[in-house]
């Protein structure tokens, strides 16, 4: 076990949102902004950007990894577009407050059909429907989680026809 593998997950998380060079194995090198760092195995997913390029990610296996120099802090903006990397499509589309108001004018509507539902989740993100269904940001169909195949299907169809009559 290296000295890299040895080190606890909280001294991993340290180099979170930093560019680094990596020294591994058999001499080779890389270089990237740390996304995470695997806490069973200690292997780093780095993104790099090349100019006029799709975003690359590559992951060192943490038993190669030699030396790990840090480069540059993460500014704000960086922060931010490595969070977004693995991020849905859907998901970006949306600031917090147009997500609370989709919400808001889902559960309205849905109360408005006597259908139940309540907020739920430490920051009531998740609308429940009936008990048995659970609705995700941002509030489409395919946001939508039952065991219950049926309730699923139907609530799916209901949410669609509602969006679809939405400005």
């Amino acid at each position: 076990m290296n000295d890299w593998q040895k080190k606890s997950p909280l001294d991993w998380q340290t180099y979170v949102n930093k560019q680094v060079k990596i020294s591994a194995a058999e001499k080779h090198e890389y270089e990237g902004w740390v996304l995470t760092v695997d806490p069973v195995s200690a292997n780093i997913v780095l993104a790099r950007f090349p100019e006029n390029e799709k975003v690359v990610i590559s992951v060192v296996l943490g038993h190669a990894v030699q030396e790990v120099e840090i480069l540059k802090e993460g500014d704000d903006e960086m922060e931010e577009r490595l969070s977004r990397l693995f991020m849905p499509e859907e998901s970006k589309a949306y600031s917090p407050e147009e997500l609370e108001k989709r919400k808001n004018n889902l559960k309205t509507w849905l109360e408005t059909n006597h259908i139940p539902v309540t907020e739920q989740g430490e920051s009531g993100r998740t609308l429940c429907v009936a008990g048995v269904l659970t609705v995700d940001p941002p509030y489409g169909p395919e946001d939508c989680s039952s065991s219950n195949e049926i309730i699923l299907s139907r609530v799916q169809s209901l949410i669609q026809g509602y969006l679809e009559k939405q400005p």
